[in-house]
């Protein structure tokens, strides 16, 4: 029998957010521009779960050496599932399409339901290591508008439910991060320092607002926040609570802003796009910014452009951002990409850490199907 065990308080004071926040602007030399291989996966015309289109997949090696795709499939009404599918290679070693296996995920509990649709929707995956188990974490299209969701699986192809992320309140910013929408949430696959300096899991994820559905900005800030635009955030969860139980996996704290909108393709917002993978340089994730206008209160938005870039954060810490890309690494230019149902866009949300330095991003294209490009990560320090 396990104990749940309650959420372990703040230590005081909690330091403030990192001045990396702001680093210079570094040249885009670097070589993590990345290079298409093509689409791996369209709508199946025949299934009705698919009719407005399949994208956005978090991608898993299992230990068998098989990579297991689960897109989100949406249906007529903005209806989401999380799929799950095999990605097939070709004779070369490529990506080449994906055989269906089903459903991992179906939206059947209260905070996956709205009074307009319901969903799970964009997942990401990590075996988490000190927990033994692979995790997901995806946005439930809820009563009050995206939320982070969490589930694990021990054998990838069953999923139980953890529950809706709890972010705890924290009296030095005045911020209840529960009460905003969020999402573009992912796990660290290894413990890092938390700001007090002690191992924790760790949590990217993307808040928005406070007041009203579907805003992209903080329209209420935590003390001390001057950027409205939505932007990636940080979190931790104690390592030896969640070890003891599971279900502590959804208490998360010490919320701390890692990195904001710069540049003129990410001028709206910025969110988390691939998890985190340990590099030379640090953990790398492949981001997405944001250019365009935004049309309040609705879920499809037709006049904005999503580009990919790169973000290298500390090994230890991983507030401080060591690298970030100045121009997209890919941004919307094939007709898939800038056709369909939301068009313009490149949506990062999985990636394949392949032998001699190669890793495979797989992707969104238009909100309709899923694309997969390719980069070769450097041996030298950034």
């Amino acid at each position: 029998m396990t104990t749940t065990l309650a959420p372990i308080p703040d230590p005081i004071p909690i330091p403030a957010p990192n001045p990396a926040l702001n680093p210079p602007p570094i040249p885009t030399s670097v070589p993590y521009a990345l290079h298409r291989l093509g689409v791996v996966m369209r709508p199946d015309p025949a299934n009705i779960n698919e009719a407005m289109g399949v994208l956005n997949p978090a991608v898993v090696r299992a230990p068998n050496g098989k990579l297991f795709l689960y897109p989100r499939l949406v249906a007529n009404g903005n209806y989401s599932r999380i799929g799950i599918g095999e990605v097939i290679f070709d004779a070369a070693g490529n990506p080449d399409h994906v055989d269906r296996k089903g459903i991992a995920l179906e939206p059947t509990e209260p905070f996956e339901k709205n009074s307009r649709t319901a969903g799970c929707e964009d997942p990401r995956i990590t075996l988490v290591e000190p927990l033994g188990c692979h995790v997901m974490v995806y946005c439930a299209y809820g009563p009050l508008g995206p939320r982070v969701a969490m589930a694990y699986s021990k054998d990838l192809k069953n999923w139980s439910r953890l529950g809706p992320a709890k972010f705890k309140y924290m009296p030095s910013m005045r911020v209840d991060f529960d009460l905003y929408d969020n999402k573009d949430a992912m796990i660290f696959p290894l413990p890092v320092l938390d700001p007090h300096g002690k191992p924790a899991l760790a949590m990217l994820h993307r808040p928005s607002n406070i007041q009203g559905l579907f805003s992209e900005h903080l329209l209420v800030l935590p003390a001390g926040v001057t950027e409205p635009r939505a932007s990636i955030w940080i979190s931790y969860c104690n390592l030896d609570s969640a070890q003891r139980d599971m279900s502590n996996l959804c208490y998360w704290r010490d919320h701390q802003l890692v990195a904001t909108p710069h540049q003129a393709w990410e001028l709206l917002k910025i969110g988390g796009g691939t998890p985190p993978i340990m590099t030379d340089q640090g953990w790398l994730i492949v981001y997405h910014g944001v250019s365009g206008v935004i049309s309040p209160q609705r879920d499809l938005q037709p006049n904005v452009r999503y580009s990919a870039g790169v973000m290298v954060l500390d090994k230890a810490d991983p507030r401080i951002v060591r690298y970030r890309s100045t121009e997209p690494v890919l941004q919307p230019e094939t007709e898939t990409e800038r056709y369909g149902v939301v068009p313009n866009v490149v949506f990062p949300t999985g990636i394949d850490l392949r032998e001699n330095g190669r890793a495979d991003v797989y992707y969104g294209m238009a909100d309709a199907a899923i694309g997969v490009a390719t980069m070769t990560l450097p041996v030298v320090p950034v």
